[in-house]
């Protein structure tokens, strides 16, 4: 999906609170690259967090795959965050909002999903789990020259 010349998928290790920030620093500089406006980046970056912080407190540490997206139409970027930790037990009660299994706001997979278009997660308890998030670049807001 990526045409020639674009960067491919870059890997982060998650295995510390300082990976976390690593995270969400390439992620912000991968949507910035491919156009995506502030807002959006916001949301990614703020997916990005939520769902590295899971891999490193539930998954007990893994990595995180960004990777620029070009389908020939539209420009993306794709997030997956890898662990092999004991996997969910109960997807459907995790994706459910106000669920924790921790001392959390029970937001994290539930909110990131909802700040993406497309979200996965494939999970095994005993093998870990592989959640992925995908947004597409959406249309630049007209300009606002000539006001003022």
């Amino acid at each position: 999906m990526q045409p020639s010349g674009q960067a491919s998928a870059t890997t982060v290790p998650i295995g510390s609170d300082a990976d976390l920030a690593w995270v969400r620093q390439q992620v912000r500089q991968c949507a910035a690259a491919l156009g995506f406006g502030l807002v959006q980046q916001t949301k990614l970056v703020t997916a990005a967090s939520e769902l590295a912080r899971n891999t490193l407190v539930h998954g007990g540490g893994g990595h995180a795959e960004i990777t620029p997206l070009d389908n020939g139409h539209a420009r993306g970027l794709r997030m997956s965050f890898v662990d092999s930790g004991p996997g969910i037990r109960d997807l459907e009660l995790a994706m459910t909002d106000g669920y924790t299994s921790g001392g959390g706001l029970g937001l994290g997979l539930s909110g990131a999903r909802r700040l993406v278009q497309e979200f996965s997660v494939e999970t095994e308890p005993g093998r870990g789990t592989t959640v992925t998030a995908v947004a597409w670049v959406t249309q630049v807001p007209a300009s606002r020259s000539g006001l003022g």
